[in-house]
């Protein structure tokens, strides 16, 4: 290959850093990063820029922050970079046509599903709460339709059992930097073709909302499980005790019918049982809460939650 491309980067929380960083450490000559806006944080609404733009800025590199790209001033700002090649990772904003034909060599995603399932903004989470069992990495060349653009590359991943979505995140923010750097030699040299997605198996992974935290009682432990998993780090999943709001952390199902000594147990039940676990009947068996956080207090394992609280067998969750 011949020299390589200017590039500008496109991204912006820690799923991108990696990304960035396999450029830079690959030789990628990196002319600038797109990022979103500073977001106000903490008690005083204090300005706090991006993972992508402290890395950026660490690096050296020019960074520019539009609130969007559709108007001239900031389509103009990109073009003044001259880039050859704009590389895309979660940058959380839609490129309009005029800037997805600026490049010659075009504009190129990482996305963390195996296209075409789970296209949208959250891939991770959507494919822990579904059971999947697998994911990847897809490099796709960017068209204008959401996530649907030809796939040069696929990188596959197993799910763990009980793999949070933070945990899984972490692991695909690495394979992304890692398939990026090894497809885009092929993708510049025109050697490694982009397949189009398939027109069947397309699924959307909608936006996280926090009003999906909160614990249906009713379901299967094996749905709620997975909840719990996908919902950790944000916006975790979440019950109430007595009014007060308990968020937990991890979890696990456990197969049985959820029974007390009187019978059948109402879904919510909790149960402290002779091993010390503390666990919620559900719709279909049993689900153990294995951290949790009470208002105002340090995540803590079951025991330490036990350990402060004698009452809390037989009440009731909702």
């Amino acid at each position: 290959m011949s020299a390589k491309p200017r590039v500008v980067f496109a991204g912006t929380p820690e799923f991108a850093v990696p990304s960035l960083q396999a450029l830079l450490a690959d030789g990628w000559p990196v002319v600038g990063v797109l990022t979103q806006p500073d977001r106000p944080a903490g008690r005083g609404r204090r300005l706090v820029p991006g993972p992508v733009k402290r890395a950026a800025l660490a690096g050296g590199l020019p960074v520019l922050q539009p609130a969007g790209l559709r108007d001239a001033e900031s389509r103009a700002r990109v073009a003044a970079l001259a880039p050859e090649l704009l590389v895309v990772a979660a940058y959380g904003l839609l490129l309009p046509q005029s800037v997805l034909d600026l490049p010659r060599l075009g504009c190129i995603n990482v996305h963390a599903s195996l296209l075409p399932r789970w296209r949208g903004a959250a891939p991770i989470q959507r494919a822990i709460l579904a059971g999947d069992r697998e994911t990847g990495i897809s490099i796709m060349r960017m068209v204008r339709r959401l996530d649907a653009g030809p796939v040069h590359l696929m990188r596959r991943l197993a799910i763990g059992d009980q793999e949070t979505a933070g945990e899984l995140h972490d692991r695909l923010a690495r394979l992304g930097g890692e398939a990026l750097v090894a497809a885009l030699p092929g993708i510049v040299a025109g050697s490694l073709p982009a397949e189009p997605q398939p027109e069947t198996g397309v699924t959307y992974a909608a936006k996280l909302e926090k009003d999906e935290a909160r614990l249906d009682w009713s379901l299967p432990a094996a749905r709620l499980a997975r909840q719990v998993r996908a919902f950790n780090p944000w916006p975790v999943s979440e019950t109430s005790l007595d009014d007060v709001r308990v968020r937990v952390w991890r979890a696990r199902a456990l197969a049985g019918d959820p029974t007390t000594e009187d019978g059948p147990a109402m879904p919510g039940t909790l149960r402290v049982d002779e091993g010390r676990r503390l666990k919620v009947a559900t719709g279909e068996g049993w689900l153990e809460l294995l951290e949790v956080q009470w208002p105002g207090k340090r995540v803590m394992t079951a025991a330490q939650a036990l350990s402060g609280r004698g009452d809390l067998d037989g009440r009731r969750c909702r």
